[in-house]
């Protein structure tokens, strides 16, 4: 008998790393931590087989904490999935709107919503994740206080929808990252059954602090003909004022201009370290047309 393998995430249920969960990978068992970073450590530990975690959001940008961990942990990329994310505003079931004036929730979530926010008058008021923002509002039950969380919160916490698609863009996708540790007897990750995008692989890389040094990584992928998607760059914990980049690169590591660009990079970088190769989530930006160059008058 096939074992169910489990995925940690962070959050309570009713979050959006568990909405996730359960839309691309239903047949796991889906294991809730509060931070992120006992997401990664019960990753690490071999607690939990593989874990979700957010890396960034289409509105709000990257996931800082998530780049961070994942050097400090050293985990495995081994999948990458993306969800349509619609904020509501959830109250408590006989709450009066007018009567609002604080609203809790996750700090990516409250930018997302930023312009409702505003406008609706609302204090933000930050807390650790949407669905425990649904939970504290229910507990609590204080007639001024809402949460911006999901309509599965809004059901599992007994809480009434107020509004919905409260998003100030309303094309407003996350990025997640399937998570594995390393060495030979890591799980096999579950399959998506999703059209094929093509592939992509993610790094994490050093240069000397030197002029042209971060030119001559890029330079590496430019002439392999290798396309950037992203590049991040953190704070290097140890030494102080050193940075580390992150790359997302189309392709997979075993092409061969995705592995010629990588052995050059190693050449004039001071570490670089492989994060995984995976299969793509969203379609790859399309480059604007070239301009025709206007024929010169003779």
């Amino acid at each position: 008998m096939t074992r169910t393998l489990t995925v940690g995430y962070q959050g309570e249920p009713g979050a959006y790393s568990e909405e996730a969960l359960h839309a691309f990978f239903p047949q796991t068992e889906a294991v809730a931590f509060r931070t992120l970073r006992h997401v990664f450590h019960r990753v690490a530990d071999g607690t939990v087989d593989l874990a979700l975690v957010p890396v960034e959001n289409s509105q709000a940008g990257s996931v800082l904490e998530t780049y961070d961990l994942m050097l400090e942990y050293r985990v495995l990329v081994v999948g990458e999935v993306a969800l349509q994310v619609d904020h509501c505003l959830l109250g408590l079931p006989d709450s009066d709107r007018t009567a609002l004036r604080r609203v809790l929730s996750h700090p990516q979530a409250l930018a997302q919503c930023e312009a409702f926010v505003v406008r609706e008058g609302l204090e933000p008021v930050p807390v650790y994740d949407t669905a425990g923002a649904a939970r504290q509002v229910k507990a609590e039950a204080r007639p001024d206080q809402a949460a911006i969380a999901s309509r599965r919160a809004a059901d599992l916490y007994g809480l009434a929808l107020i509004a919905d698609r409260i998003q100030t863009i309303q094309e407003n996708v996350t990025r997640f990252f399937l998570i594995s540790r390393r060495g030979p007897s890591r799980p096999r990750p579950p399959l998506v059954r999703r059209r094929r995008l093509g592939w992509k692989t993610s790094l994490v890389c050093a240069v000397r602090n030197e002029p042209g040094a971060l030119f001559s990584l890029l330079r590496c992928f430019a002439e392999a003909g290798v396309n950037l998607s992203k590049l991040e760059s953190r704070p290097r914990r140890d030494p102080p004022w050193e940075y580390v980049f992150h790359l997302d690169l189309d392709g997979r590591r075993s092409d061969k201009p995705v592995g010629a660009s990588l052995r050059a990079a190693k050449t004039v970088t001071t570490f670089l370290q492989v994060l995984g190769t995976y299969p793509r989530a969203l379609p790859a930006a399309v480059p604007p047309p070239r301009r025709r160059r206007r024929a010169k008058p003779s």
